[in-house]
């Protein structure tokens, strides 16, 4: 529950600005001064004047917060393995100490970012410096045996969809406060501060630190435990789950990208449209991470994540009505429930307990370069080849992530003879 509460701080602070993108990168882009983004946005209209079908100036700011996600993204995947290190080197409460003194960094800037470079510089170091995710599944692994695995990791995504459901909401509530000329998201930028500060208090005072000691070798058993270890880390196992987390981020971050679009396309929806429709999402998986993901074993799960998706797409390429949009939000409500949360149980029962923070870390690491990259992608699609295309390519590709992942998605080597017989 500690490890909950502080996921949650940290995930509600990091959500306060998802939905203020739109309005931030037009307060920028109106100052006068604003020559980088001047810049981005003239390099951003002539990738656009490539397609034959004319894309609406609407979706400028809409493209510019998905570059700057993506850069995070990449930024991620370039800290996660040498946090996931310095978590097993020094421990992985004095590990979340140091990335929340980032974090507290990334704040301060937004907090003082009049301008968009500076505004840029929060989100660089936030990228850099963000490990509490990791580490939380990290400490999630620590406390828990392979029995209790997959429900320990459903409670890391009960946080995800808490936050994500509750963030936004509270980011844009914010946002109407005691705005300044200077910078009218100062009220909102302190309060992600204040939850970081929370967060880091909470962590200092009542979080123990979980990282497995290892003890001293004996001589003559020092070769088969390097030998073990070695198999342990470095096998095709892994290897598969690493490949299947990056196809499936690359095409699933791509439709959530692009569903803003789909939506304006199709019914003209409004930032309280979406918001809705997202809040939809976050609730039905929450739910199900609660009740049955965490039940349920973690290759069944994913599974089910992974046709839930394909078929969410197959849905929203044709769909016209609003509840076929549901319907394939629905699909999408279980597929963000079950397959990174089932993914990463398979993975953490296969890393052994020395580098777990460091291989852990390099799996979260090959997710968010397909998150990176999924939205410039699937929109490029989107534009060039029309949304039923673009969709039915992207089922297709789910499709082909399943065939992939399959066989191998199953409990393995190491897992005791009870949890194989409940898998």
């Amino acid at each position: 529950m500690i490890l909950f509460v502080s996921l949650v701080l940290d995930l509600l602070s990091f959500t306060l600005v998802l939905p203020l993108f739109p309005h931030l990168l037009t307060f920028y882009k109106s100052q006068p001064s604003s020559t980088l983004l001047t810049t981005i946005f003239t390099h951003l209209n002539t990738f656009k004047s490539r397609f034959s079908r004319p894309i609406s100036p609407h979706f400028d700011t809409i493209l510019l917060g998905g570059l700057l996600g993506s850069l995070f993204s990449l930024l991620q995947a370039l800290a996660s393995p040498l946090i996931g290190h310095l978590s097993d080197r020094h421990g992985r409460r004095t590990a979340l100490l140091f990335s929340l003194v980032g974090n507290i960094v990334s704040c301060l800037l937004w907090v003082c970012a009049s301008t968009f470079p500076i505004f840029l510089a929060s989100r660089v170091v936030g990228g850099l410096t963000e490990g509490n995710v990791q580490l939380a599944l990290a400490i999630a692994a620590d406390i828990s045996d392979a029995q209790e695995r997959g429900g320990s990791m459903a409670l890391v995504g009960v946080a995800f969809s808490v936050a994500f459901t509750m963030g936004p909401m509270i980011g844009a509530m914010l946002s109407g406060w005691v705005k300044r000329k200077e910078n009218p998201f100062m009220v909102a930028a302190g309060g992600a501060l204040g939850l970081v500060m929370v967060e880091m208090v909470f962590v200092w005072l009542f979080l123990p630190e979980t990282r497995p000691k290892t003890q001293p070798a004996k001589k003559e058993d020092t070769g088969v435990k390097k030998e073990e270890t070695k198999e342990e880390v470095k096998d095709g196992y892994l290897t598969l789950l690493s490949l299947t987390h990056f196809l499936f981020l690359l095409t699933f971050s791509g439709l959530e990208f692009s569903l803003t679009f789909m939506t304006y396309d199709l019914f003209s929806y409004t930032s309280a449209h979406n918001g809705r429709l997202l809040g939809f999402i976050g609730l039905l998986a929450s739910l199900l991470q609660g009740g049955f993901v965490r039940r349920a074993n973690p290759g069944m799960v994913t599974k089910l994540g992974l046709l839930s998706c394909a078929a969410s797409f197959a849905v929203l390429s044709r769909t016209e009505t609003e509840l076929g949009l549901y319907l394939g939000a629905s699909g999408l409500a279980v597929t963000s429930a079950c397959v990174v949360t089932g993914l990463t149980t398979l993975a953490s029962l296969r890393i052994g307990e020395r580098e777990r923070g460091r291989v852990m870390g390099g799996f979260r690491s090959a997710g968010q370069i397909g998150r990176a990259l999924g939205p410039v992608l699937f929109c490029t699609l989107y534009w060039w080849a029309g949304r039923t295309t673009a969709y039915t390519i992207g089922g297709a590709a789910m499709v082909g992530v399943c065939v992939v992942a399959w066989r191998g998605l199953v409990v393995p080597r190491g897992v005791g003879e009870t949890e194989k017989k409940r898998v």
